[in-house]
């Protein structure tokens, strides 16, 4: 009775006061608004940003090679650049982000992105174009390691749905690259350069949404800076080595990554070796891209409902393995299967993000795990597709590689049934 009494004290005495408190927070629920608009539209535009510099350049790697004089063995070490990048300048990410904001942050990276696509057709010499693709490879690292923070930061209870739709728009962005940049080099005259420094075009605009968001730092979700309170009051890191299950995620991680790298890197090669067109050979590696679109929302969502991920780690080994025995015996006469093929296999990339979320139990140990197992992971993927480019250029053929490719893939099998044992690295390490 004292509620209702009070209920309609309420209602019959602060009609005014609610409606000028809705009159003075709707400017700031509109700003709010178009604010989280400029968000996820900055998420997207930069998700799309941080694979085509990696499969445009698949796509024409035989003719950089022309034109550059490369050898195979450079030109396997240009494709080592991008893990070799992702383990150096992703590590120092969260540092710049406590430092000037991960926002910042990620507008940096767009424009590093733009400047090393735009700078690296023209640099004139190897040397050049390394430097210039490392720097639009440190703009990815960083963004690729912050754009999961900016999810969780803005968008805290649409973890899911927002990596859903930022695992999608770099899909999409890594498949696009593949299947277009050789149409679009003929169509600006045949030139190589032109058809690598037209994606500079797609990251200037991925600029844009971030700009205004710059001074607005303060802005994010206040539950975020009750989450950095708690931080400061976690208790001490966990030694995180003594966990296998961290380290076999690791190794997993790593050696999916490198599959991942050399897929990007030579696929489109081999095809075009085997008799395919350049064009053609690019709709293959789009293939193989664009299957991580569908993939990258069922397999976390089966992986989560499973006690032990280990079926499906097997499952999209068999795939691999597959794959490979197809570029061997058949690479032209059944291409399509086997870009279909590899493509379900790299689907192991959203499987090792969903296993770190599941292996540790806490919040702190989910961002130590995802710390060390893409840092190691990402340095052991570095010598895989220099010594694919080794090997190919001793052997002349692409037996020894593909020879090399199996071989990888057995103990990332193994490994990967390791990490899907469900237990927590908070659990090993503590014993």
């Amino acid at each position: 009775m004292m509620g209702l009494m009070a209920g309609k004290e309420t209602d019959t005495t602060t009609p005014t006061t609610a409606r000028t408190t809705a009159s003075e927070e709707s400017p700031a629920t509109a700003t709010r608004a178009w604010t989280t608009r400029l968000v996820v539209l900055g998420i997207v535009l930069s998700a799309v940003n941080l694979r085509p510099a990696i499969t445009s350049l698949g796509a024409l790697l035989e003719e950089v090679r022309d034109g550059l004089g490369m050898s195979g063995s450079v030109a396997g070490l240009l494709t080592s650049v991008p893990p070799l990048c992702f383990a150096v300048f992703g590590f120092t990410a969260p540092r710049l982000a406590r430092r000037f904001g991960p926002v910042a942050v990620v507008c940096a990276g767009m424009v590093a992105i733009t400047a090393g696509l735009l700078i690296r057709p023209y640099a004139g010499s190897t040397a050049g174009f390394l430097a210039a693709s490392a720097l639009a490879l440190m703009g990815i690292a960083v963004s690729n390691v912050l754009m999961p923070v900016i999810v969780k930061r803005w968008f805290p209870d649409r973890v899911g749905s927002m990596t859903g739709v930022y695992s999608m728009a770099l899909a999409a962005g890594t498949a696009v690259a593949a299947a277009v940049t050789v149409p679009v080099t003929d169509a600006l005259g045949g030139g190589w350069q032109a058809g690598l420094a037209v994606w500079a075009g797609l990251a200037a605009v991925a600029v844009l949404p971030w700009v205004p968001l710059l001074r607005d730092r303060g802005t994010a979700p206040a539950p975020d800076a009750e989450a950095r309170a708690r931080a400061e009051r976690q208790p001490p890191a966990l030694r995180i080595t003594r966990s296998r299950t961290a380290w076999a995620l690791a190794v997993f991680f790593g050696l999916q990554a490198t599959a991942a790298y050399i897929t990007m890197g030579w696929m489109a090669q081999i095809f075009r070796d085997a008799g395919v067109s350049a064009s053609t050979a690019g709709l293959l590696l789009a293939l193989t891209m664009v299957m991580g679109v569908p993939l990258a929302f069922v397999i976390p969502r089966v992986a989560t409902r499973l006690p032990h991920q280990g079926p499906i780690v097997i499952a999209l080994g068999v795939c691999g393995l597959a794959g490979y025995a197809g570029l061997y015996l058949a690479p032209a006469g059944g291409a399509w299967a086997w870009a279909v093929l590899l493509g379900v296999s790299n689907c192991a990339f959203p499987l090792a993000l969903t296993m770190v979320g599941m292996r540790a139990r806490t919040g702190a140990g989910v961002v130590q795990l995802s710390a060390f197992a893409q840092s190691a992971g990402y340095l052991i993927s570095i010598p895989g597709p220099l010594l694919v480019g080794v090997l190919y250029q001793h052997s002349g053929g692409w037996g020894l590689p593909i020879a090399l490719m199996v071989g990888l893939m057995i103990p990332q099998m193994a490994v990967g049934v390791l990490a899907g044992r469900d237990r927590t690295v908070e659990d090993e390490a503590a014993a």
